[in-house]
């Protein structure tokens, strides 16, 4: 099932949004034959062989036979940190806040998607400097929590944050715990850092055998292709307020091209470090995303 960015706006509820969005999506992997993973909401899991019996269901193996074990809400599979950029550039086009708006339903249907499975999850937003931390936990209660955030965040206007990337995501890499996975959404503009110095905040996350996920969530018609009417326009820096007036045809062709190299750059050092780098259009379906986590969480089994 797939919403507008309008359509999330206008609904709020990111919890029922999330539930049908995840459920609809759950429920095309099944009918297909070519999923390639599997998506397990079960309480219990196959009993393996050898292990302690301390916890099969024996109701369930008089029903089916099979042997089952229980599963308990505190033990989980996997330790995920959700991460999103708050930062001004994020709330364009401003008309819809469209890159928060998307990045902010992707990690709600994530985070919808992770309690399901019994796997922990948490939710760091930044600027310029952390804004939010959460704990991470696996439990329902924990997740309705992240919602109530995920909603505020929703409603929150943009006040001209700036970002620094690179020192936050070492703090970020620095609180973690070792063997989780990081799910970054962000636009990665920056206020003139250093391009080296994102590169090594980047490579700081794979430390103590952390999995990355880079969603580089842009709008593609604006931000990539500079596709706009060739009048003339007054731009208008969103962290920093200074407004530019020129004609988009005049540097469309330049803008096109630092924008491939800018790319180019990102994607090979991501190539590197092993960090999956996703680019995603905020047109496009969430389905991508969840997509791309299930395919990132089978590798990890």
């Amino acid at each position: 099932m797939q919403f507008s960015l309008q359509e999330i706006r206008e609904v709020g509820n990111l919890e029922l949004l999330a539930r049908q969005m995840v459920e609809g999506f759950i429920t095309g992997l099944h009918k297909s034959p070519y999923h390639g993973f599997s998506v397990e909401f079960a309480e219990h899991q196959l009993y393996n062989s050898g292990g302690s019996t301390r916890h099969i269901d024996w109701k369930v193996f008089a029903k089916t036979d099979r042997l089952y074990t229980k599963r308990y809400e505190e033990e989980t599979n996997l330790r995920c940190h959700l991460v999103l950029d708050c930062s001004s550039s994020m709330y364009y086009p401003t008309e819809t806040r469209g890159k928060i708006t998307f990045s902010i339903m992707a990690a709600a249907a994530l985070t919808y998607l992770l309690q399901k499975q019994r796997d922990a999850v948490g939710l760091f937003t930044f600027t310029d400097q952390i804004t939010l931390q959460t704990q991470v936990r696996s439990t329902a209660t924990h997740a309705h929590k992240l919602f109530l955030a995920l909603n505020r965040l929703l409603n929150t206007e943009n006040i001209k944050q700036k970002t620094a990337i690179a020192p936050v995501i070492h703090e970020i890499a620095q609180k973690i715990h070792k063997r989780s996975l990081v799910i970054l959404f962000t636009d990665m503009f920056h206020n003139q850092e250093d391009h080296q110095a994102i590169f090594t905040a980047l490579q700081h996350l794979k430390h103590q055998k952390n999995e990355v996920l880079l969603f580089h969530v842009m709008d593609h018609d604006t931000e990539v292709d500079f596709d706009f009417e060739d009048r003339p326009y007054e731009f208008i820096d969103l962290e920093s307020g200074e407004k530019t007036r020129l004609m988009p045809g005049e540097i469309k062709s330049s803008y096109q091209t630092a924008m491939a190299e800018s790319f180019k750059k990102l994607k090979l050092k991501c190539n590197q470090f092993k960090i999956d780098l996703i680019e995603v259009d905020i047109k496009t379906p969430f389905q991508k995303v969840l997509s791309q986590y299930l395919i990132k969480r089978a590798r990890m089994k």
